[in-house]
């Protein structure tokens, strides 16, 4: 097996008062040469939206944009002619393919925390698609959840991509295994909450590890935590 670890004091700043963005990997004005990408996954940015703020009428092309909200309340409206609501534990995914637009702002009475994710498609000019699931932590406590997959079904959101999204969320002392096809993959784990710990590297909340050369891992929750796997192509074929 072999990892990258990414701690929280190496990731990008942006701060604009209304707008405070962590960011993983080069994005916006924010441009490292060494952090350009993980596999397919190209943005993975830990977002914080001020009440009543957020991001106008914006356009999207062949990208898989996925949002996942950690606190608040967001809304969506795109030229799909969707109009939703997103509340703590939605997944919302947007294959932005030949082209869509949409506009999402802070519609709570608190500051919204938001994962703001993309992965390049494995099709390009698809026709544009839109979805949002909700996930409560009620139904999901000591299991992995998955929340966005490449093939289509009634338990998630799915994506134009050979990609998977797991959500864990355990007690302290869990150990927890995932095995996955390791042709042409790699694993990118982020803690939400509490920390963990794989293959003797401990990793603390708003932190990542990136895996390769593996087919399997092994997480020890190290206290009561919650992340997030995702499993993506190491390159685009």
């Amino acid at each position: 097996m072999k990892a990258q670890y990414f701690p929280a004091a190496a990731m990008g700043k942006k701060n604009i008062g209304w707008l405070k963005s962590n960011f993983f990997f080069s994005f916006s004005d924010y441009y490292d040469p060494l952090k350009s990408a993980f596999g397919t996954l190209v943005a993975f940015n830990d977002d914080l939206l001020e009440k009543g703020k957020g991001f106008g009428i914006h356009p999207h092309v062949n990208m898989e944009i996925i949002s996942i909200l950690l606190k608040g309340k967001m809304n969506h409206k795109d030229s799909l002619d969707y109009s939703t609501l997103i509340e703590e534990g939605g997944v919302q995914i947007m294959s932005a393919g030949s082209g869509l637009r949409h506009e999402e702002y802070n519609i709570g009475e608190e500051e919204v925390n938001f994962l703001q994710i993309w992965i390049q498609p494995k099709l390009q000019n698809i026709t544009p698609r839109y979805q949002l699931r909700h996930f409560p932590k009620a139904g999901r406590k000591n299991k992995l959840t998955t929340i966005v997959a490449g093939k289509e079904g009634l338990a998630h959101c799915w994506i134009n991509q050979n990609a998977e999204l797991l959500l864990g969320y355990y007690d302290n002392g869990c150990q927890v295994k995932h095995s996955f096809d390791p042709t042409n993959k790699c694993l990118f784990v982020f803690v939400i909450a509490g920390s963990i710990t794989i293959d003797g590297t401990q990793i603390a909340q708003r932190e990542a590890i990136g895996i390769w050369d593996t087919g399997s891992i092994t997480i020890d929750c190290t206290t009561d935590t919650e992340f997030l796997i995702i499993e993506t192509p190491v390159n685009q074929k």
